[in-house]
């Protein structure tokens, strides 16, 4: 397509989005585009600035401190009702983002994921069994999604029974483009989700369990909680985030391996390169395609580019983890790529607070799909597999597959 009418957040463009993004690194790499819902936006293409951007305190997570009274009155206001689910720490600055940080941390620690190990290898089993015998199988619905959404229920303490609820109304919220007609198609799940979020923390303050939904209900440090809203949205951030991008890293890790059958068959026959592997895939194949939004403080200078205070600015990681100056043959997977700085988890103080677990159900993942099915193989033309439009990540609707033998 041509660039100048390239259409970001679309299914067709999140299909091969690279021809675009290396074409921003050589000729604009601070680039201004307008979103689906018609907003403007700056996107930051080049390995170096993506890194600074990330790290630069001239940027504001939160709108309101970085926007004019006028600007901010131009906004699109958040329904009371929903408020509650833009105070989660994505979406904040030092220092209530630290304060909410330390906070959740202090029970989203290495060792409960370390913990959850085992079971995560269980899950897998359990799922592949399930395909055993069968010919083929759509590896989003039958796998990518169910082992990551269970083993994050598994750790927040969401019932069995409302988690293919649950999946539902995050997937359609996550495919949000902000258009008005997207926002409406939303509003049901949006409403569905935070009742559901209400219930699910009153029944863990009134009959706690061994589960981090109970932990962080019961947090506190130095006399410090969070309250009511900030609950709220921390439990629907772990949910949402907790699973997206690691069933975007199965699928999209997936589809990158059988496309290049030379580095699934090296990693077949040297399984200790997992975790150099799932690094790469990270790298290669970016379940997280952009930052979130974030707002010019003030009137400044990005690599050589005006950017008016209160301007949406995003940066765009896929861009940078293919960047040709950080990464030699960047458009070549490589599963044992040593050093591999990829900015698939972020940097800085928002660095992703669900990266060892992401990592842990990755390797899984990726271990028991090659170790169960060796010759799994695409089983529609790939022009017509599916990719799920949205701003943020990059991930399959669905994967057909064969299990050839």
């Amino acid at each position: 397509m041509p660039f100048e009418d390239v259409q970001i957040g679309t299914s067709a463009f999140k299909r091969n989005p690279y021809p675009f993004y290396g074409y921003l690194r050589e000729r604009s790499p601070v680039h201004q585009v307008t979103l689906p819902d018609g907003q403007k936006a700056w996107l930051v293409a080049r390995y170096d600035d993506v890194s600074e951007f990330l790290k630069d305190s001239r940027f504001a997570k939160d709108r309101k401190n970085a926007m004019t009274v006028a600007q901010l009155a131009k906004q699109r206001r958040v329904p009371t009702y929903f408020a509650p689910l833009t105070r989660n720490m994505l979406d904040r600055d030092d220092p209530d983002h630290a304060r909410l940080r330390k906070l959740v941390l202090k029970d989203f620690t290495s060792r409960r994921v370390e913990k959850m190990a085992a079971r995560t290898q269980e899950i897998a089993d359990q799922l592949l069994n399930r395909i055993k015998g069968r010919g083929s199988l759509d590896l989003m619905s039958d796998f990518a999604l169910p082992l990551p959404i269970t083993v994050i229920s598994e750790l927040l303490g969401v019932p069995e029974a409302d988690r293919a609820k649950f999946a539902r109304w995050s997937k359609t919220i996550i495919k949000n483009t902000m258009t008005p007609l997207s926002l409406l198609l939303s509003l049901p799940h949006l409403i569905g989700l935070v009742r559901y979020l209400r219930s699910l923390i009153d029944k863990k303050r009134r009959f706690p369990k061994d589960d981090l939904v109970t932990a962080l209900v019961q947090v506190e440090d130095a006399g410090d909680q969070l309250d009511a809203d900030e609950l709220l949205s921390m439990v629907g951030l772990l949910l949402s985030a907790g699973h997206e991008t690691t069933t975007n890293l199965i699928g999209n890790g997936m589809l990158a391996l059988i496309q290049n059958p030379d580095q699934l068959e090296r990693l077949q026959a040297e399984p200790e390169r997992m975790e150099s592997a799932v690094e790469e895939l990270l790298r290669f194949a970016s379940p997280v395609e952009t930052s979130t939004f974030r707002y010019a403080r003030h009137d400044l200078e990005l690599s050589g580019t005006q950017i008016a205070q209160g301007d949406l600015v995003l940066g765009v990681i896929a861009s940078a983890n293919r960047d040709e100056r950080q990464f030699s043959h960047a458009e070549t997977l490589d599963i044992s790529r040593s050093p591999n700085k990829h900015l698939s988890f972020g940097l800085g103080g928002h660095f992703c607070v669900g990266a060892p677990l992401a990592r842990m159900e990755g390797a899984i993942a990726f271990n028991a799909l090659l170790r169960r099915f060796p010759r799994l193989q695409i089983a529609v033309d790939p022009n017509e597999i599916l990719w799920r439009r949205g701003l943020i990540l990059r991930g399959l609707e669905s994967l057909p597959l064969t299990l050839s033998r």
